[in-house]
């Protein structure tokens, strides 16, 4: 099966959607740039969404549902907002189809236009923060805390499987509050909270920062992000979480009394995941050979192959191995036992390799006279035998070995491709091998566009929590207050 993947070197982006497809995680669908997920990638994305959920409970917020459709009036409320998104909305004009005249087929019935035309939602601040209008008096009513699991449709040219497509799956939070200082540190927990997912979820490591001014959310008064490196040396936004300031309040006329009586605007803030984090899984850890998957999040963690010619060795591997497969289900460990008869071996070790399944356990008559597994793992590809009745406690550890061992692969990964720069031409050499450049920069739009048109690479992020170095920028020589992080991205 590996071999029918384009390998990393040949074609990073072929070898993405070899594995993307060939893994079972997705396809493409009818729709133009739309994707179907396929169960295997939904229980992944499950996966993932059920440990977010969990976080953001944690820190106090609620889930609720808004509507697919948004009025396009609600748009043109906040200038700034529909300008970033009006390249790519799809407009739902009417509600009816009918016969066409001639026989053939169905057409839009030209009587039933909407009175005004409907959004499909890109994103949600415009319907939520005109309900949040209903919601909220006093301040007895804030902190208003609500996250919202979507889908959501930007209408992309150019898609790619989960890191581009025109409907993506996503979570979207909105929060409503009484002052400036709590919306800043809402947006900046929330950022902490996706950061701290990325590293022990994902195993992931990523950089935390705010973007500039030129790649700030539509609306936003501050965007707070997370940029991870994948393997080919592209950066991808992983996360964002937005200050929206009272933007979106004044849009919609969002007031409450304050504890002295006087009427004020709420502060705000949105923030969200989505979909693109499958790709950048599957980008960060995986190899030639297929998916890699970290511990934590993957459908299947252990898998059970026999080794077998007779249905009574068969019989013999499902009663030998039945002990530690209850042992390690009591420990919380997802396992599957394949004992189909219509692959042999081999193959079924192919197929689980290219799944990313992290440990495979395999058995055969040799084994079940010596009381022992072989163990497989699939971070390292190595392999070792062990007695069996140390097998359960070997394994949950072994597990929590290839989390590590991922993030630990990563981090050295990204530190090997992270390079400091005080020249333009050094940067300009640089950007081509890929990776993290950390370099100063004026601080202005025109110099930031520049490099962009020139090198193809875009400011990821100012870093925060990192200090400040004082220098020149690399382009005009004028004043910089810090290094700031570019990378050629997704």
């Amino acid at each position: 099966m590996a071999k029918e993947l384009t390998s990393r070197e040949e074609n990073y982006s072929q070898w993405y959607n070899d594995l993307v497809q060939k893994a079972d995680l997705a396809e493409t669908s009818a729709v133009r740039g739309c994707m179907v997920i396929k169960p295997y990638g939904y229980a992944i994305w499950e996966k993932m969404q059920a440990q977010l959920d969990k976080m953001f409970k944690e820190t106090g917020h609620v889930n609720a549902y808004f509507p697919l459709f948004i009025p396009k009036s609600f748009f043109s409320k906040e200038a700034s907002h529909v300008e970033g998104f009006a390249k790519e909305c799809a407009v739902v004009t009417h509600y009816r189809l009918k016969n066409s005249p001639d026989g053939k087929g169905i057409v839009v019935d030209e009587d039933a236009k909407l009175e005004e035309e409907l959004i499909v939602r890109p994103t949600s601040e415009t319907i939520i923060w005109n309900t949040y209008k209903n919601w909220i008096q006093s301040y007895r009513d804030l902190p208003l805390l609500i996250n919202q699991w979507a889908n959501v449709v930007r209408w992309e040219m150019r898609t790619r499987l989960f890191l581009r497509t025109a409907e993506f799956l996503w979570q979207e939070g909105h929060t409503a509050h009484a002052t400036k200082e709590e919306a800043i540190i809402e947006a900046e927990k929330m950022m902490g909270v996706y950061s701290q997912f990325a590293r022990e979820w994902m195993a992931m490591p990523v950089l935390e920062g705010v973007k500039s001014a030129n790649e700030r959310f539509a609306g936003a008064i501050e965007t707070y992000c997370i940029e991870a490196l994948m393997q080919d040396g592209k950066a991808l936004q992983a996360g964002t979480s937005h200050f929206l300031g009272q933007n979106f309040a004044k849009a919609f006329d969002v007031k409450f009394l304050d504890k002295t009586g006087k009427l004020e605007y709420v502060w705000a803030t949105s923030w969200g995941v989505s979909t693109r984090l499958m790709g950048a899984l599957v980008m960060t850890h995986s190899d030639d050979h297929g998916l890699v998957l970290p511990p934590k999040l993957a459908p299947i963690q252990v898998v059970m192959i026999p080794i077998y010619k007779t249905q009574e060795e068969l019989d013999s591997f499902k009663d030998y191995i039945n002990n530690l497969k209850s042992k390690l289900i009591e420990k919380g460990i997802s396992v599957k036992v394949d004992d189909r008869d219509t692959h042999k071996p081999g193959w079924k070790f192919a197929e689980y390799e290219l799944k990313g399944v992290p440990v495979r356990i395999a058995a055969g008559p040799r084994d079940i006279a010596g009381n022992t597994i072989e163990i497989a793992r699939r971070d390292t590809l190595t392999k070792e035998v062990i007695p069996i009745e140390n097998a359960a406690d070997y394994i949950s550890d072994l597990l929590d070995k290839i989390q590590i061992n991922l993030y630990e692969k990563s981090i050295v990964f990204r530190n090997q491709n992270t390079h400091h720069v005080n020249t333009y031409e050094e940067f300009k050499m640089k950007i081509e091998d890929g990776g993290f450049i950390y370099a100063h920069w004026d601080g202005t739009p025109e110099t930031e566009e520049k490099i962009k048109e020139e090198t193809k690479a875009t400011i990821r992020c100012i870093p925060i929590n990192e200090g400040s170095e004082e220098g020149t920028c690399i382009v005009t020589g004028k004043k910089s207050v810090g290094k700031v992080i570019f990378a050629r991205a997704y």
